[in-house]
Formats: C-alpha cells, sequence, structure tokens
C-alpha cells in the first residue's frame, strides 16, 4: 500500500531483525557497461537471495529507494517476475522513494513503484514521515522515511512515542567522507539514533553526527564502472541497532573496460591532466549553465573544444571521455 499512518496504527510487525537492501535498481535495459548476456537476471537473483535470507532468519525486509531505474519499467514481463519475488517475502517489505522511482516531484499513479504499492506487493513512504513499526525481540523500532527531493527532518522526537529508537530512512545527495559538488554532509537528527540513506551508490562506513549515526551501504546493483570495486551486500539490522553484513552473490568480472585505462607509459602531466579535467568537469556541473542538457552534450562539447586547444594525446582523450560518462550517469543518478 502506498503509506499514511497504516502501519503505526497497526500492531508492530514481530521479527528477529530488518534486512535492509540497496538500491535495486530493477531495469529491463542493462547499463552501458555492463557486460552480462542475460540481463536483467543479475538484480533479480540477487533480490531472490534477499528473500530466501530474510525468510531464514525472520528478517524483515527494508528498501531505501530506486527499485526500478526508470520510472516506469516498460516490460510488463519483468514486472510480473518482480512482483512475483517481492510476494515471497515473509513480512512485506517497507520501501522508500528514490529519484528513479518518481517522473515528477512526488510519487503518482503513473509510476511503476505506486503500481506495485496499490496492488500490495510493498508498503511505498509517498511523503516524509514515520512510517512503521517493528518489535525485534524485545525491542521496538520505529521507522520514518524521507523520499528523494523532501527535506530531511531535524527534530524527529515524539513522531512515534510507541517506539525504543527511531531510525530514518533517506534518500539524498549525502557526503560521507569525500564527497562531489552538490553533495552536503549529514546532519544530526534530534530523536533518531540511526539514519540509512540509499541513492549514493558506493559503500561508506558509518559515521556518527551528534546522537544519530548516519550509514550508507551502497547499491546491490552496480550499474556503472566507477563501482568495479563495489561488493554488493545487504545488512541485518539488530535489536541493538548493529549492522551485520551479508553480501550477496555476484560475478566480479562485469565491466567492459575498453578505453577506461590510460596507456601504461602515460607521463604522470598527462594523468594529471586526466584529474584536472575531471575536477573542472565536476565544477562546471554545479557552477554553470552546463548541466541544463540531461545527457551532457553541453560538458562534452566543452572538453572537446579543449582537446583540440590543448593538442590532448589520445589515450588521455579516451579516459576523460570515460569520466565524462560516469559523471553524467552520476548526475542522472
Amino acid at each position: 500500500m502506498i503509506l499514511g499512518r497504516e502501519r503505526l496504527d497497526a500492531a508492530p510487525v514481530a521479527c528477529a531483525g530488518l534486512l535492509v537492501i540497496g538500491d535495486p535498481h530493477v531495469s529491463s535495459r542493462r547499463p552501458g557497461r555492463r557486460r552480462d548476456p542475460d540481463w536483467p537476471a543479475p538484480v533479480l537473483n540477487k533480490l531472490e537471495h534477499c528473500v530466501a535470507l530474510a525468510n531464514a532468519r525472520d528478517l524483515a525486509p527494508v528498501l531505501l529507494g530506486d527499485l526500478f531505474e526508470r520510472p516506469v519499467e516498460p516490460d510488463e514481463s519483468l514486472k510480473s517476475r518482480l512482483i512475483r519475488i517481492l510476494k515471497g517475502f515473509r513480512h512485506r517489505p517497507l520501501a522508500n522513494v528514490g529519484n528513479h522511482d518518481i517522473r515528477h516531484t512526488r510519487l503518482s499513479d503513473g509510476d511503476s513503484l505506486a503500481m506495485l504499492a496499490v496492488s500490495d506487493v510493498l508498503d511505498v513512504v509517498p511523503e516524509s514521515g514515520p512510517a512503521a513499526l517493528y518489535a525485534v525481540k524485545d525491542r521496538r523500532l520505529g521507522f520514518g522515511a524521507t523520499p528523494f527531493g523532501q527535506a530531511i527532518p531535524t527534530d524527529v522526537r515524539g513522531l512515534i512515542p510507541q517506539a525504543d529508537a527511531v531510525l530514518w530512512l533517506t534518500h539524498h545527495d549525502l557526503a560521507f567522507g569525500a564527497g562531489y559538488p552538490g553533495a552536503v554532509p549529514p546532519e544530526a537528527i534530534c530523536g533518531c539514533a540511526l539514519a540509512i540513506n540509499g541513492h549514493v551508490h558506493k559503500r561508506h562506513a558509518p559515521m556518527q553526527v551528534g546522537e544519530t549515526r548516519w550509514f550508507n551501504p551502497g547499491n546491490i546493483t552496480r550499474g556503472s564502472v566507477d563501482l568495479i570495486a563495489h561488493i554488493p551486500a545487504v545488512f541485518v539490522l539488530g535489536g541493538d541497532l548493529s549492522l551485520t553484513e551479508e553480501r550477496l552473490p555476484h560475478v566480479a568480472d562485469v565491466f567492459d573496460l575498453t578505453g577506461r585505462q590510460v596507456a601504461a607509459d602515460a607521463s604522470p602531466e598527462a594523468i594529471g591532466r586526466i584529474e584536472s579535467a575531471f575536477v573542472s568537469l565536476l565544477q562546471a556541473e554545479t557552477a554553470t549553465d552546463l548541466a541544463r542538457s540531461d545527457d551532457g552534450a553541453l560538458i562534452r562539447e566543452e572538453i572537446e573544444a579543449k582537446f583540440v586547444r590543448d593538442a590532448t594525446p589520445e589515450p588521455v582523450q579516451a579516459a576523460i571521455r570515460s569520466l565524462v560518462e560516469a559523471a553524467v550517469a552520476r548526475r542522472g543518478a
């Protein structure tokens, strides 16, 4: 269902813990540099593994957003397969809303995620606020959520009075350690013991901000080559708010790296130009109007013009073009 306060008004969901699942990005369209012959089997297999893990340990699943890669998934067969998988969970999943799940600023009936929600395959949180209550052994954990594009609360005291601890789900551009332009550092949320963020694709270690511990587990689907070292995993959340990693089955070598590597004899100066050009690119995305083009066309034009002006060597050009693609993909994510 699309939640109001239904889960809070009902009896707490009794379970042995929660299974935290990072953005799946289910799609019939294979990501550009993935070379899997049977896409989208890898992501569906991971979700099936999540079902088996959750049911074997009596865990309630929590999705951090971006269940879908596109707001409207056109492949009806894929949606049917996904529905069967999600219905396999013993406890109905709770899902936050990511930017890839919505065409507009809020979840609407035209979005594929909304269709799954009204079909009672999962529960979706469309507006920032309290969402669910879980009884984990002798503790009651209250969950709230803030969808992408909505303001993360600064104080949640009293919002879930039945809870022994309040936790919050977010899907935002947050800077965990070294962030990228546009990302903002996590802030303390009064009354919130643990906040778990989706959207940022790589895993980052938990960080304490005031009374709030922030964690970004990263995606379960590696959609871009910058995630080549990322290990897909889910996390078991205990009643004591401990987080235990459970790695998902995956194939390490799944990316076509053509054009990603600079020639072995590239000079330090050439490598420096790569880094400088990439930094300039990211700055341009946020400091000028070059980001007006969704496909990065304006940025590409500027970079190509710079190649001509500087007589940039071809291996360096290839590496920078790959970085451009990664940056454009990140902005779209």
